[in-house]
């Protein structure tokens, strides 16, 4: 598969977004669906899955490859990552290799969902930057968990554990809005500049850590979340949760143009809006590291206007991005047949068109 965009066309139910998914497996994480291990199997199938590919980057290319295969007796479910053939640890490692970013039709309405949809798509942005980023995250919400199972279920829980967790939460947690912080300040000029004709978007994170953060230095508001934690014991006891930390942070968004927030504008606005913060992320990589991630856009041109459509298609070509684009009307993409690969999937075969 060379450089250029692909682009694959086909009726419903045909597997195109099969394909998409396969391609973000290669990057940590659970995917564009966000499935569960076991959920990536063809239905019915009995046994695992796999996904192998060489990529090309600027280093050189490197093979990569990730699967499941379920265990026996019940045992812990576990992803197998492997880099040049051989096993790694855990499966970050493919965030030194593989970039991806996606835009899917279930994303259209990030603006109107709950807070934990928009901070995923973001902390997906800081990935690529900070591939680092993934395993903070996981060692901040696997400490939470433990920390609130501790105050749920232990009449007297050991205080000596507790500030061991809250240490690791307060540590970690800095570190993950530090590193949120550091990309948005980067990010949100270029964002709001917005690509003609798409709007600019004007970003801002909304959240206590960040706040502190752009108030004073790390270890103070280290030490200010420590002891939040601490004094927010039995009252987190009570509601089962943890009421601050960067697993609260809500990224905002508004309209440059207007300065209409996200969730009130038009449908096809947010859309716009959604694609102009991926562009402005795709330039900002290419201009600060010389590439740009692989960008897998599922069903992304019809909700676009001729004049839209043609803009997103001229700019990732100048980008020298890797998009993958699916769709079921072919006639869409047409302007791109002279620039990309194409193909058609049907009746379980891809073949060139």
């Amino acid at each position: 598969m060379g450089p250029d965009p692909v682009v694959l066309t086909g009726p419903n139910g045909a597997g195109k977004t099969n394909i998409l998914e396969a391609l973000s497996l290669l990057a940590p994480g659970r995917g564009l669906r966000r499935a569960n291990l076991n959920e990536v199997s063809r239905a019915g199938s009995v046994g695992g899955w796999a996904v192998a590919a060489e990529v090309e980057t600027p280093d050189g290319s490197v093979r990569l490859g990730t699967g499941f295969m379920p265990t026996e007796g019940g045992g812990r479910e576990r992803r197998v990552v492997r880099v040049d053939g051989q096993a790694a640890t855990n499966q970050n490692v493919l965030a030194d290799v593989m970039n991806v970013y996606w835009l899917i039709p279930q994303m259209d309405g990030i603006f109107c969902d709950g807070t934990s949809e928009r901070r995923r798509f973001f902390d997906r942005l800081v990935y690529v930057w900070d591939p680092a980023h993934a395993g903070r995250i996981s060692a901040y919400e696997t400490a939470m968990r433990e920390r609130t199972r501790l105050l749920r279920d232990e009449t007297h829980p050991d205080p000596v554990w507790l500030s061991a967790l809250e240490d690791t939460m307060a540590e970690r947690g800095i570190a993950v809005a530090a590193a949120r912080l550091e990309l948005i300040q980067r990010l949100a000029p270029a964002s709001s500049r917005g690509l003609a004709p798409f709007p600019g978007a004007e970003m801002a994170l909304a959240g206590d850590l960040e706040s502190w953060l752009d108030n004073g230095p790390a270890l103070a508001a280290e030490d200010r979340f420590r002891q939040a934690l601490a004094d927010g014991r039995r009252r987190d006891s009570e509601t089962g949760r943890t009421a601050s930390g960067p697993h609260r942070t809500d990224l905002t968004v508004r309209h440059a143009g207007t300065g209409q927030a996200a969730d009130l504008c038009s449908t096809g606005e947010q859309k716009a809006l959604l694609i102009a913060i991926i562009l402005a992320n795709a330039t900002l990589r290419s201009a600060e590291r010389g590439a740009v991630p692989l960008l897998l856009l599922d069903e992304v041109a019809a909700h676009l206007d001729g004049e839209r459509r043609q803009a997103l298609f001229d700019h990732l070509i100048s980008l020298g991005a890797q998009t993958w684009f699916t769709g079921t009307d072919a006639e869409l993409y047409q302007p791109l047949r002279s620039h990309a690969q194409m193909f058609r999937l049907e009746d379980g075969q891809i073949k060139d068109t």
